[in-house]
C-alpha cells in the first residue's frame, strides 16, 4: 500500500458556516491518497470535526489570535507535522499562509470561497478594497496551486485580483443525508416559502417580504419563514408588520436546516452574491423549487429559470415564485469534489 501524502488545512474561524461545511464535508469524505489535518481555533468546527474522526489540531488561530500569534501557530503545526501541502481558506489564513516560514519542499495551496463582483460588500471604502486588492495580488504569488469554488469565483479573481497563475475551478460537492430522499414534484406544490441565511443587507431580504406581500394576495395561504440571525432582525420583524403580512412570517432564528427545508416547498435568495451557495445545492438535491438573484455563482448552480434579473421588481420576484418549479439540475457529489482535488494537489 503506497504512502498518502499529507496536507495540513488551514481554516481561521471556529464557528460552523460556508467554509466549515466544506471543510466537514471534504474531511467525511476523505481525498483519495491524502491524508488532511486540519488547524483551526477551538471551538464548534473542531468538535463536528472530532466527531466525525477527522484530524484536528486547535490553537490560536485566526483574526481573534492576531497575526503573528497566527504565524507562530502555523510554524508549530508545520515542523511537527511536516505536510506535503499547506493549503488555506479565507483571506486571512491565506496571507499567514503566504508570509510564514515554511519548508522548501512544501507546497502552498488556496482556496477561494469569498470573493464578490462589489466591493463594497466585503471593504467599507474603495481605499481599502484597493489595498487588500494589492495585499491578494502579492499573497498569490506564494501559492503552488489555486482553487476556486466557481467560474464566477475565477472571473473576480482575475478581473479584482489580477491573478495571473493558472485558476483551477473545483465547484463544492453535496451529497443527501442518509435516509434523505429527492422531494416529488407534487410534495413541493405549496407556498411555503424558505429563506435561509444571515439576517445582513446583502441578503436583500426585503425585496422578499415585499415580493410575499403580492404572493399573498393571490394565495392567502402562503407562509414565509425566514429563517437565521442577524443585524438586521429587528427590522424586518417591522417591514413585515408594515406590510401586513407578520401573522404569516415566521422568524425561528437558527433552525436545522434539514427540518427546514422538509417543511418548505420554495427556497428564495436574493443574495448581492454567492460564490457557491450551498442553501441553493441542498435546496436543489432535495427537489425544492428555487427561486435566486442571477448573480455570481448561482446559474452554475441552478437552471435559468430560476434566476431573477438583479433588479427585479417585487411583483416580478413574486411572480417567479408562483410559477417555479423544481429543480433538476445535476450536481457534483462530495467524493467527486475530492477526486478533482486529488488531481489537483498531485499536479505541483
Amino acid at each position: 500500500m503506497s504512502k498518502r501524502s499529507h496536507a495540513l488545512w488551514l481554516v481561521p474561524v471556529a464557528e460552523l458556516g460556508g467554509v466549515a461545511r466544506h471543510v466537514l464535508d471534504v474531511t467525511r469524505v476523505g481525498i483519495p491518497g491524502w491524508w488532511v489535518t486540519v488547524l483551526c481555533p477551538e471551538g464548534a468546527l473542531a468538535d463536528k470535526l472530532r466527531e466525525q474522526g477527522s484530524a484536528v489540531l486547535t490553537g490560536p488561530f485566526g483574526p481573534s489570535a492576531g497575526a503573528l500569534e497566527s504565524r507562530r501557530t502555523l510554524t508549530r503545526a508545520v515542523r511537527a507535522l511536516r505536510p506535503d501541502i499547506v493549503h488555506s481558506h479565507l483571506a486571512y489564513a491565506d496571507i499567514i499562509n503566504a508570509w510564514s516560514r515554511q519548508p522548501k519542499e512544501t507546497r502552498r495551496f488556496t482556496t477561494e470561497h469569498g470573493i464578490a463582483g462589489d466591493d463594497g460588500l466585503y471593504h467599507r471604502s474603495s481605499v481599502q478594497a484597493k489595498v487588500m486588492a494589492l495585499v491578494h495580488r502579492l499573497r498569490f504569488l506564494r501559492f503552488d496551486g489555486v482553487i476556486a469554488v466557481s467560474q464566477a469565483t475565477r472571473d473576480a479573481m482575475i478581473a479584482k485580483w489580477r491573478v495571473r497563475q493558472p485558476i483551477t475551478v473545483i465547484r463544492n460537492g453535496v451529497d443527501l443525508p442518509l435516509g434523505v430522499t429527492p422531494r416529488t414534484p407534487e410534495s413541493t406544490a405549496g407556498m411555503r416559502i424558505l429563506s435561509l441565511s444571515r439576517l445582513a443587507p446583502e441578503k436583500r431580504i426585503d425585496k422578499l417580504i415585499a415580493a410575499f406581500s403580492a404572493i399573498r394576495a393571490e394565495y392567502p395561504e402562503a407562509i414565509l419563514t425566514i429563517a437565521g440571525e442577524g443585524p438586521l432582525r429587528s427590522e424586518l420583524v417591522d417591514l413585515a408588520r408594515a406590510g401586513g403580512v407578520l401573522d404569516h412570517v415566521r422568524f425561528p432564528g437558527f433552525v436545522d436546516a434539514e427540518a427546514a427545508m422538509a417543511d418548505a416547498d420554495v427556497v428564495v435568495q436574493l443574495s448581492v452574491w454567492e460564490n457557491c451557495s450551498y442553501t441553493l445545492m441542498d435546496a436543489a438535491m432535495r427537489g425544492l423549487r428555487i427561486v435566486a438573484s442571477d448573480v455570481g455563482g448561482n446559474r452554475e448552480i441552478v437552471s435559468s429559470n430560476a434566476l431573477v434579473p438583479f433588479e427585479a421588481s417585487a411583483d416580478f420576484i413574486a411572480a417567479a415564485v408562483i410559477r417555479s418549479s423544481p429543480e433538476t439540475e445535476s450536481l457534483d457529489s462530495t467524493a467527486t469534489m475530492n477526486e478533482r482535488l486529488a488531481l489537483r494537489m498531485e499536479e505541483v
